[in-house]
């Protein structure tokens, strides 16, 4: 099954959302679980589905992330495909590298068209579509059968989340049997409460032939804005898949702290066993209690704490000073807590700045 199935990873986000989080660091690399990075599940996922191939596409700051991407994720059975940059990587030659020439691209859907000769082939029947920045673990091929055997153009992955969310993806609804009836990225009024999780199955000639069509009309470049809407309007098949268990988008620094706080609740929907392991991998982790009674924290076997830590999520690296107190946070790599500090709901960074959360009003302030 894997042979003729053209896995693609969309990884161009620059991390605008994410407040001082997302600054000076590309978002697909951004910290998470005091194990990994955000890019790291759809990655994960991919080699443990059986796909030994993922085509990168990218475009912003795209050499930072190969470069990353080649020391964590090459290695025997499983591979980051880089398109026109992938016999350099081979070679060892990636020093300088020239991007090719072209406008810059201005959507998902221009990352296909851009890197068509690395996506579509006489061999490949299916084209699945990921993102780089959503916090979940999945066996694809369970999704690439379902695709298979129904017969369908598309089938998108969706699961049902909290309303007052939905305003952030793309919002979906099925009819009765199952078949797409409604997408709407972004919805200003939505009327239902699944959305797209972001990951896809395509007929690989169905969507060459709906980009071909698209291309060069006024459209705004976007699987989502455009190419779905287009195959549901042009009366495709289009089914759904629901995704099982924890699933999160990771768009804002409030819904990336209330990922952390849901791993150290009582009942987490993802394990620490569970998160892919990138981040100083040697270094070994586990949830541990400050005191009887106290909520759990994540914490690194490297963790210096003279503090006390609650309900928080430590990276390798992490320092916390005499008499500090650290609650319901996240201490990215190397963090620093002065002597003393108490801080609460945040997420304090590698150079110690900390980013406050206010969830009490349902918000992120710098």
């Amino acid at each position: 099954m894997a042979d003729s199935v053209r896995t693609v990873l969309l990884a161009g986000g620059e991390g605008r959302r994410m407040g001082r989080l997302g600054h000076g660091r590309l978002k697909p690399l951004v910290p998470f679980g005091g194990a990994c990075r955000l890019i790291d599940f759809s990655l994960a996922n991919a080699a443990a589905s059986g796909l030994g191939e993922v085509l990168l596409l990218s475009q912003y700051e795209e050499k930072q992330l190969m470069d990353d991407l080649h020391r964590t994720w090459w290695r025997p059975g499983f591979r980051v495909h880089f398109g026109p940059y992938d016999r350099a990587y081979r070679d060892g030659d990636a020093h300088e590298l020239v991007r090719p020439a072209g406008p810059p691209e201005r959507g998902t859907a221009d990352a296909l068209i851009r890197k068509a000769r690395y996506v579509f082939g006489p061999d490949t029947s299916e084209v699945l579509v990921l993102h780089a920045d959503h916090v979940y673990r999945f066996d694809y091929g369970r999704l690439i059968a379902q695709h298979r055997y129904s017969g369908a153009a598309l089938t998108l992955a969706y699961q049902r989340i909290e309303p007052r969310f939905v305003h952030l993806f793309g919002m979906v609804e099925f009819d009765a049997a199952g078949q797409l009836t409604a997408f709407v990225e972004k919805p200003a009024a939505p009327t239902s409460d699944l959305v797209f999780a972001a990951f896809c199955v395509f007929d690989a000639a169905v969507l060459h032939r709906y980009l071909e069509q698209l291309d060069g009309t006024g459209w705004q470049h976007d699987i989502s804005r455009d190419v779905i809407p287009a195959m549901l309007a042009g009366g495709e098949r289009i089914l759904g898949y629901e995704v099982p268990g924890h699933w999160e988008d990771i768009g804002t620094p409030e819904r990336y702290h209330l990922a952390h706080l849901a791993m150290v609740g009582r009942n987490p929907a993802l394990t620490l066993d569970r998160l892919p392991l990138t981040v100083e991998p040697a270094t070994a982790r586990s949830l541990v209690a400050d005191a009887p009674g106290v909520e759990r924290s994540v914490v690194p076997a490297d963790l210096v704490n003279h503090g006390r830590i609650e309900r928080s999520v430590a990276f390798p690296g992490v320092r916390i000073g005499d008499g500090a107190v650290v609650r319901r946070s996240v201490l990215l790599p190397g963090a620093s807590v002065a002597a003393g500090a108490e801080i609460d709901s945040a997420i304090v960074l590698e150079d110690g700045f900390v980013q406050q959360l206010d969830h009490a009003l349902g918000g992120a302030s710098v």
